[in-house]
């Protein structure tokens, strides 16, 4: 933060002590020294808050972008769902079981025929 070297030190002190004098030197060392600590803790305590309201607001920002995805990903499914939904539905129940059973006889009723057919065969013969 501050580049103060060892000769500055020293003249800081020396200053110190012609001002304040031997006596009441120590005692304002402590209370200088008490009052850096405080500041110190204070800083750290600030870019500790900081750093912790930077990280809520990445959480939230990542909260809001999950949700988004989540959001378009509910819409393509529910998009997907209503085009199935759009899709003509045969109501009659008869003519989807009518149409089975024409598909599934129309096979054997041609084998039939043919049996039909043979069997007239061997008997005009």
């Amino acid at each position: 933060m501050f580049d103060i070297g060892f000769w500055e030190l020293c003249l800081i002190a020396v200053i110190a002590l012609l001002v304040f004098g031997p006596e009441k030197l120590p005692g304002i060392a402590r209370n200088a020294g008490l009052w850096i600590g405080k500041a110190r803790r204070f800083i750290t305590t600030v870019k500790q808050d900081v750093d912790r309201e930077l990280h809520l607001q990445e959480i939230q920002e990542n909260i809001k972008q999950s949700e988004q995805n989540g959001l378009h990903q509910f819409i393509e499914e529910t998009k997907t769902g209503l085009s199935e939904l759009n899709k003509p539905i045969n109501i009659d129940p008869l003519q989807s079981t009518e149409k089975k059973e024409d598909s599934s006889s129309s096979t054997p009723s041609t084998e039939s025929s043919h049996k039909t057919e043979s069997s007239h065969k061997t008997e005009t013969r």
